[in-house]
């Protein structure tokens, strides 16, 4: 019996999701450890679940996503391309830190403290930050969205005119 093929849209029972992605997530960290042994290749995988929660993986033991993230950047400097890509990636590095950051602090404060023993109010201003870091996160992504798309078409633009050049 052969697999179906699947649509490639939202799944729109949630625990169906959940499944769907922590399968997937799996798959692709295995995809990813196999390139790296196969291939002698160094691999990241950031992943950002529905809820924002981190899943981050990386290949060989001496690696660290972050470690990997800095060659590449240092890559691109060397390599003198310092435009709006690597500004992006970049910023997307530091992005990483600091979501990685308050979600340390969020396990941390979980672990010292069960959601059932902490006031009301520490609730409310837990969330609130969560809210206001998760506002911000979305907001810096849309932006350097929208900055990498204006880098996107004036790149098309410069290759229509030069590929009009060639014609003539």
């Amino acid at each position: 019996m052969g697999r179906r093929k699947l649509e490639m849209k939202r799944i729109e029972d949630k625990s169906s999701r959940l499944v769907t992605f922590s399968k997937r997530r799996s798959g692709l960290v295995k995809k990813a450890r196999h390139l790296s042994v196969l291939c002698d290749v160094d691999v990241a995988v950031i992943v950002f679940s529905a809820g924002g929660k981190l899943y981050e993986s990386c290949s060989g033991t001496t690696n660290s996503v972050e470690r990997i993230l800095s060659r590449y950047h240092e890559r691109c400097v060397e390599g003198g391309e310092i435009n709006t890509t690597n500004r992006a990636s970049d910023d997307i590095c530091k992005s990483f830190r600091t979501c990685k950051e308050l979600l340390q602090t969020v396990d941390r404060l979980d672990e010292e403290n069960s959601a059932e023993e902490l006031p009301v109010n520490e609730l409310i201003q837990l969330e609130q930050e969560l809210d206001d870091a998760l506002a911000q996160t979305r907001l810096r992504k849309t932006q350097l969205m929208m900055e990498y798309i204006s880098t996107l078409k004036e790149k098309f633009r410069a290759k229509q005119v030069i590929k009009v050049e060639l014609a003539t």
